[in-house]
């Protein structure tokens, strides 16, 4: 299995997101983390897809949009407009999940859909065959910096163990307060797609940060 680090720009210096970008490329990150909050379904308010455009002339790595926002289906394309490669939405801010996930897809990019923490494993059960990727938010979603809810844990377990009995690989993306203490665990319960702000863009070093990252998701690979 191969684990993929995406660092989240919410935890950079939002003046100077080129070179955060840019560092976390050149110290080996897979791809970009870019999270989109309305100020409506979640309290926080962030960027907008001139910023995911910027960001896409910024990096040739892989942009990782998830979209904290109500009605996501109003606004998606001018999402994938701007360049976004994947792109997740929240089950509880939408109606129309399928029509979603469909729209993503047609558009050539990889369609997913985010489980809040309260949010139940059974949201996903009529929408497994239309996933590139399913992501469990181990915080709650709104704000950078939050600790870890170790109940994300069995809940990724769940996750993959649901998708296999519905005859699906749907890699598992975490997403909120991911450190190398708790990798391991993370990847050994079946986490492909590794979300992390501050314990990268809070180091000194961001290449010495995501490789800390990557051995401790080895070493959860070899458990």
């Amino acid at each position: 299995m191969t684990v993929r680090i995406a660092p989240s720009i919410l935890a950079a210096d939002f003046a100077r997101l080129a070179e955060a970008v840019r560092a976390a490329e050149e110290g080996g990150a897979d791809m970009v983390h870019v999270d989109v909050m309305d100020g409506h379904f979640v309290p926080n308010l962030t960027i907008g897809p001139p910023v995911v455009e910027a960001l896409r002339r910024a990096t040739k790595l892989p942009l990782d949009v998830h979209l904290m926002i109500e009605r996501p289906e109003a606004t998606l394309p001018r999402y994938l407009d701007a360049g976004a490669n994947w792109v997740s939405v929240h089950v509880e801010a939408t109606h129309h999940l399928q029509r979603c996930l469909d729209l993503i897809r047609r558009r050539g990019a990889r369609a997913g859909a985010v489980l809040n923490p309260a949010t139940p494993v059974e949201a996903l059960e009529a929408c497994w065959a239309d996933l590139d990727y399913a992501v469990v938010m181990s915080v709650n979603p709104g704000w950078g910096g939050q600790p870890f809810l170790p109940g994300s844990v069995p809940k990724v377990r769940l996750v993959r163990d649901r998708a296999a009995a519905a005859g699906q690989k749907v890699p598992i993306e975490v997403d909120g307060g991911v450190v190398a203490d708790n990798v391991g665990v993370l990847v050994g319960a079946g986490a492909e797609i590794l979300v992390a702000g501050t314990a990268i863009y809070g180091e000194a070093d961001t290449r010495q940060a995501i490789e800390r990252l990557r051995n401790a998701a080895r070493e959860g690979v070899r458990v």
